[in-house]
């Protein structure tokens, strides 16, 4: 009898015991789900409330404390070491709910989210899609909470001035050119490559240095990049030969051509959607003052030969070399400045590292409430989510491989990891995007490009005409026992003979020999500029002292002549630019009258709409462009040039604005690179074909431009309304 009560009590307690289980499993379960769906909706279902402390919040605590600890030591709380109240150690890379029982052979508890372990890509994928739309919404709001203030207007200047030093290594070729094919000698076959390859370098360094800032950051590759620049720039204003300047020239344009894509970046990383539209326009003047600042140095630098040295003659250190050093100064500013600026926490949470977003975040915040006089005012932001992390396992033999095999592989690695995020670009959602970004890039750089350099050419082609006809030709002279002494230009001799003169202390401008005779002369301290002898005869003469290189006497024969103490290079003469100070005036007049156009675009931006601000500015462009046919004289042509650069800045502005808003945080530097390479590649390709077209026609350039900007246009108008979306 006892032994049956014992039994009845047994199975009482044991069934006691499964309901128990089963209740606590229930529970369990449902905590759990209830924890994951709020983790999911987050943002997206609960208002800015959640800012001032709700109850059973999973980000934040009441009173705002990060895990209870962060305003009483920033930085070295438990929660920025990955633990919380509790010393419950959470996940360091979704930074989302702590996992509860596990048990121990690691298969997941009866309940639980299956684990990272037991799902395919494609699953994984589809979580941090998840988590990086939460992200978005989540971000967006704590941009607001940080507000704007004294941080972003640093980061503004600092990035400014990058944006600057972009300015100038466009206009510093243009400037330095006229002076350096001079100095260094340079043929008039191989002085197109100085501009080319300076696009070229920017537009692969474009490219890269955009694919770079989005696996290692912004600042880090901002940093190196401008580095690049401005070792190389420094480096070119002191070499003597024309080969090592062109590779100076191009290196530092690699380094210049990730400046676009990293600063749009970065700065619109830091900014509310509200202040985006506005403030990234007013970030644009800097490229225009970097424009300004070129041609200001340029004018007041390089027509002042005076300002040179020389060491020997071997080593000649002109006026237009201390241009290319003021030039670059704003490089080296923003290098400096930027060591004290921080990484965008936007990318950092992107990657995972949750803790130092949080600390930056942190810095934003306070800084800008001190700045507004609000210093008690405490971050409330606790729990920021972060996206999945994907893990690309990478085999390195670190036992028997050698050091740089193991560099090598890691070099490859991330340039794989580049070109796979450039892929990217074109994959669903973004592929049509990109399409149609790339179109318009292309058409606006072709059109401004190919006409920035055809206006300054056809100003040349004006001035050279009209200097033509004061040009004195001298046909069968016979000059015989005459000592030049003074400066002979703009003259042409043909089929002439000079016997027994001498030719000292003198100076040749413009001057060309043809099928001319030299018998019994004496040429000593003679300076040449656009001087040439063509076909021309020597006999008995001596030349001393002169710079007359061989090139200048192209189908020429020297019989019985004597060359002494030639002068090495080819010198520059004190008077030869007759017309560098209008020159580079029209480029200041050009760049000034960039200014309204950014002024109205970063007033309007978030007024009128960034689709808008582009197709209108682009068709206004194309349509502007037939006033050409009205350009007769140089005045008027400055005019079209001030009215065209006017309004094709608004274009350029709302483009850079809409890029940086339609590709998502790990494809935003890359996708704004790729652009901004096709964008040089569209530059290189308008100068030859506007460049070969000058001196033929100009109804084909401006059919050609009109067209290419009304179409580019039509395309803009198709794209995304960014003006209200979040960051992506």
């Amino acid at each position: 009898m006892d032994g049956a009560y014992k039994m009845e009590d047994r199975t009482s307690l044991v069934k006691g015991a499964q309901d128990i289980a089963k209740e606590v499993k229930r529970q369990t379960v449902k905590k759990v789900n209830k924890t994951v769906d709020k983790a999911q909706d987050g943002y997206t279902q609960r208002s800015y409330n959640r800012f001032q402390g709700e109850e059973d919040d999973e980000y934040y605590t009441e009173g705002g404390h990060y895990d209870g600890e962060a305003n009483e030591d920033e930085g070295s709380s438990e929660a920025t070491e990955g633990h919380d109240e509790d010393d419950e150690i959470y996940e360091g890379e979704y930074q989302g709910i702590p996992n509860t029982a596990q048990n121990k052979d690691g298969m997941a508890a009866l309940g639980e989210p299956k684990r990272d372990d037991y799902k395919d890509r494609r699953e994984l994928e589809t979580e941090r899609k998840a988590d990086e739309e939460e992200l978005a919404q989540q971000y967006e709001l704590i941009i607001q909470e940080c507000g704007h203030g004294r941080f972003q207007w640093a980061l503004f200047f600092v990035l400014g001035m990058a944006l600057m030093a972009d300015g100038v290594e466009v206009f510093v070729v243009g400037f330095v050119l006229p002076s350096a094919e001079t100095d260094i000698c340079i043929p008039n076959s191989g002085s197109g490559w100085l501009g080319s390859v300076v696009y070229l370098g920017m537009m692969v360094g474009a490219f890269f240095w955009g694919g770079l800032a989005d696996k290692v950051g912004r600042r880090q590759s901002l940093l190196i990049c401008m580095s690049v620049n401005g070792f190389f720039a420094f480096l070119s204003s002191f070499v003597q030969g024309y080969g090592f300047f062109l590779f100076c020239r191009l290196l530092s344009g690699f380094g210049i051509g990730g400046a676009v894509p990293v600063v749009f970046s970065y700065f619109s990383e830091v900014l509310a959607r509200e202040k985006r539209g506005e403030h990234l326009s007013w970030l644009c003047m800097f490229w225009m003052i970097g424009g300004i600042y070129a041609s200001a140095m340029a004018w007041a630098i390089i027509p002042h030969y005076g300002w040179s040295f020389s060491m020997g003659s071997a080593y000649q250190f002109h006026s237009w070399r201390v241009f290319v050093v003021m030039c670059a100064l704003p490089c080296v500013s923003a290098v400096v400045a930027l060591t004290f600026m921080p990484e965008s926490p936007r990318f950092l949470l992107e990657v995972g590292k949750h803790d130092e977003a949080w600390m930056i975040l942190k810095q934003i915040h306070d800084t800008n409430m001190r700045a507004r006089g609000q210093p008690e005012k405490v971050f409330t932001v606790n729990r920021i989510k972060t996206p999945k992390q994907i893990d690309e396992l990478i085999e390195i033999d670190n036992d028997t491989g050698t050091w740089y095999k193991r560099c090598y592989v890691r070099v490859r690695t991330e340039l794989d990891g580049i070109w796979l995020t450039f892929m990217r670009c074109f994959s669903y959602p973004v592929k049509d995007n990109t399409t149609k970004l790339a179109a318009v890039w292309f058409t606006l750089s072709f059109g401004y490009y190919g006409l920035s350099v055809w206006f300054p050419d056809v100003i040349k082609h004006l001035q050279a005409d009209e200097y033509a006809t004061r040009r004195k030709t001298f046909e069968f002279e016979k000059v015989t026992d005459i000592n030049f002494n003074f400066t002979l230009e703009n003259q042409v001799y043909s089929n002439g003979m000079f016997i027994n003169d001498r030719f000292t202390m003198m100076k040749f401008k413009s001057v060309t020999f043809e099928d001319t005779l030299f018998k019994s002369c004496y040429f000593e301290d003679v300076t040449t500029l656009s001087t040439y002898f063509r076909n021309c005869t020597f006999m008995d003469t001596k030349f001393f002292n002169t710079d007359l290189e061989p090139y200048k006497y192209s189908g020429s024969r020297f019989i019985n002549c004597t060359f002494e103490h030639n002068k090495t290079g080819c010198q520059i003469s004190f008077d030869d630019d007759y017309s560098a100070y209008w020159i580079y005036f029209v480029n200041f007049l050009g760049t000034l009258a960039v200014l309204p156009g950014n002024i109205v675009s970063a007033l309007l931006m978030d007024r009128i709409g960034r689709l808008t601000m582009l197709g209108g500015s682009m068709i206004l462009s194309g349509i502007s462009c037939f006033f050409l046919w009205f350009g007769t004289s140089e005045s008027m042509m400055i005019g079209m040039l001030c009215l065209y650069n006017g309004l094709t800045i608004s274009a350029w502005n709302s483009l850079d604005v809409i890029t940086v808003e339609l590709y998502p945080t790990d494809r935003r530097a890359t996708g704004f690179g790729f652009l901004n390479a096709l964008c040089k590649a569209a530059a290189v390709l308008g100068n030859l074909i506007f460049g070969s077209l000058v001196v033929i026609t100009k109804a084909i350039p401006i059919l050609l431009a009109s067209t290419v900007l009304v179409c580019g246009g039509l395309v803009g108008l198709r794209l995304p309304d960014t003006r209200t979306q979040v960051l992506m």
